[in-house]
C-alpha cells in the first residue's frame, strides 16, 4: 500500500487541541483538508506528520512552536493610546481588528489588554507559542509526485 511522500496531493480529517483540550480547529463537521505536501500550505509539522501515513491510518502528534505558528514574539505587541481609536470604538481583550500600515498594508491583530488610557495590541498568530496536539486520520492519496526517471 502507497505511504504519503513529498508531492504527493492528499486528503485527511484532522483535530487540533490544545494542552488544556481545547479543540481550536477539526474538519469533522466539514470536508477533509486537501493540499499537496512540500508545497507550505500547512504548518511544517502537520506535514511531517502526514510523510509515510498510509490511507485509512490515523496517528496523533505533538507539533512544538517552532514547527507550527512560531513562538510568540514581544516585538510584534503594541501599546497605543486609546485616543488612537474611533470614539465609536470600544475595544475588548479578544477582539480582533484590522490595522492599516503605513505602506496602505493591512495586519490582523487581537486586542490583549485594555486600561483607561491605553490598548495593547498583538500581531502575532493566536496559536503562535502554543505546543498543538493534532489527531490525523489520512483518508486518501489523491495525487502521486511521479518519481519515474527519464534516461536520455
Amino acid at each position: 500500500m502507497a505511504q504519503a511522500k513529498q508531492g504527493d496531493t492528499v486528503r485527511v480529517h484532522y483535530t487540533g487541541k490544545l494542552d488544556d483540550g481545547t479543540v481550536f480547529d477539526t474538519s469533522s463537521e466539514r470536508s477533509p483538508l486537501e493540499f499537496t505536501i512540500g508545497e507550505g500550505e500547512i504548518i511544517p509539522g502537520f506535514e511531517q506528520a502526514v510523510i509515510g501515513m498510509k490511507p485509512g491510518e490515523t496517528k496523533t502528534v505533538r507539533i512544538p512552536p517552532e514547527e507550527a505558528y512560531g513562538p510568540h514574539r514581544d516585538d510584534m505587541t503594541l501599546t497605543v493610546d486609546r485616543d488612537q481609536f474611533p470614539e465609536d470604538l470600544d475595544p475588548e481583550p479578544g477582539q480582533q481588528l484590522q490595522v492599516r500600515q503605513p505602506g496602505g498594508g493591512a495586519v490582523i491583530v487581537t486586542v490583549s489588554e485594555v486600561s483607561e488610557s491605553t490598548v495593547t495590541l498583538d500581531a502575532n498568530h493566536p496559536l503562535a507559542g502554543r505546543l498543538l496536539t493534532f489527531d490525523i486520520q489520512l483518508l486518501d492519496i489523491v495525487s502521486e509526485q511521479d518519481q519515474s526517471i527519464e534516461l536520455c
